[in-house]
């Protein structure tokens, strides 16, 4: 990883409590699976979503509905305030407020790349870290390399960054707190660059459509040192777990976030991808003109047979995109809860379903599917799944702690009119386009 300056900075660990509290029986083991993309360095834990290995055998079901409970410590130095009047251990979603264990030292900045009206509020914004705020400030080496900031006016800034670069380099324990800088892309590539615990995201709406980003550039000095001070409040976004395997049908250069299972054969027999997803997994039909069909299990049990253009499995926060538009209603991300969703089914009885967010999913390709199917994990990591492959899915107990301008309903109640009138707007100009035509 390159670095100006200073750019270790480490946390002191009390010997007598652990990083990550355990949520369920299930987490005090001491297996080891493989969870999300290879960093080097990174410490594994035992997935939330496995049932513990002393549930009495009276009992069928070996989980709760209600899903795992999420970690409240994001990143090295941010935690969750407790609530001292909560009840049984369950805190008001409306309560949850940002507290800092140490004074947060260094940020991750996300900026949409090639993007040149974002050139001034991600200098100004570096500038008031480093030179006011004193922090060391993350950026991506692709940001650096962007022609849009490959000017001399830039160069005194630049020099203060500490870079890192996708797939290679492990920031997890280095960076404090997250801000970014465009759409609602940016906080599903922040998502995607933190497959465990997830440091506070703060998004600003400098992109098309601002569904997850609450906060105007305006205002950026006040706000980001409410922020630093520790008085916001955050809504916990639930990530998916989700478990690609695939037979291993022919020899092949093994990706770098596989997990290699043999069996206790000398040739592997399955490939074991594993992701954390903040939007929807979606397998559909890909290039083929055939319809696809999909079994899909939930706890174990056929529940149904998907023929159609594919499905969408989504949490509360992805509900309101992919989701939405095929049909389905959108949930409030505090909501506890996995949706499925149909593409274009074949069958009109098939419609879209909410189950708890403590049952595993499964999808697989019958055994009379006249083609493969593709699956992308929140538009990305897309790939082909052939019969006998399968993809699990869980909820994951590393949720993306966002933080909110006012609170999570004010906030996604504003996001819906927000949305609502830009789409208005949009046909508007569709409209008037048009008419200038004829």
């Amino acid at each position: 990883m390159e670095n100006s300056g200073e750019s270790k900075w480490t946390l002191k660990s009390d010997s007598s409590s652990e990083p990550f509290p355990k949520c369920c029986p299930a987490c005090d083991s001491g297996e080891e699976p493989f969870r999300g993309k290879v960093f080097r360095n990174r410490t594994k834990t035992r997935s939330m979503s496995m049932p513990p290995a002393h549930c009495s055998a009276r009992f069928r079901r070996t989980q709760s509905l209600h899903g795992p409970s999420p970690v409240t410590t994001f990143g090295p130095k941010a935690c969750m305030l407790k609530n001292p009047k909560a009840v049984m251990h369950i805190q008001d979603p409306a309560s949850q407020r940002l507290t800092w264990n140490k004074p947060p030292k260094s940020v991750l900045i996300i900026k949409k790349i090639r993007d040149a009206s974002l050139l001034q509020p991600f200098k100004e914004l570096c500038v008031f870290l480093t030179q006011q705020k004193n922090m060391i400030v993350y950026v991506e080496r692709k940001v650096i390399e962007d022609p849009a900031i490959a000017n001399e006016s830039f160069v005194s800034v630049k020099k203060n960054f500490c870079t890192f670069r996708e797939d290679y380099d492990d920031i997890s324990n280095c960076v404090d707190f997250i801000i970014c800088l465009g759409g609602d892309g940016t906080l599903l590539y922040a998502s995607s660059l933190f497959q465990e615990s997830v440091p506070p995201v703060m998004a600003f709406h400098l992109g098309s459509l601002g569904f997850l980003t609450p906060f105007n550039f305006d205002t950026y000095q006040s706000q980001v040192n409410q922020v630093i001070e520790g008085n916001a409040a955050i809504i916990l976004r639930s990530r998916l777990q989700v478990k690609v395997v695939k037979e291993c049908r022919e020899k092949a250069p093994v990706e770098e976030s596989s997990l290699i299972i043999t069996n206790g054969d000398s040739e592997p027999k399955h490939k074991t991808m594993q992701y954390q997803v903040l939007n929807e997994v979606v397998v559909d039909r890909g290039p083929s003109s055939y319809l696809s069909n999909l079994d899909l299990f939930l706890d174990g049990h056929l529940i149904t047979t998907v023929q159609g253009d594919g499905v969408i499995v989504s949490t509360p926060t992805g509900s309101t995109a992919y989701a939405v538009a095929a049909g389905a209603s959108m949930i409030h991300p505090n909501v506890p809860a996995i949706m499925i969703t149909p593409i274009c089914p074949h069958s009109l009885s098939f419609r879209p379903i909410v189950v708890p967010a403590g049952v595993e999913l499964k999808i697989m390709l019958t055994r009379d599917a006249r083609n493969t199917a593709w699956v992308s994990l929140d538009g990305r990591k897309r790939q082909e799944i052939a019969y006998g492959d399968s993809i699990t899915i869980t909820s994951s107990c590393f949720p993306v702690p966002s933080i909110c301008f006012r609170d999570p309903v004010n906030d996604w109640f504003e996001s819906l009119a927000q949305c609502l009138h830009w789409n208005v707007r949009k046909k508007q100009s569709h409209l008037s386009s048009e008419e200038e035509e004829f």
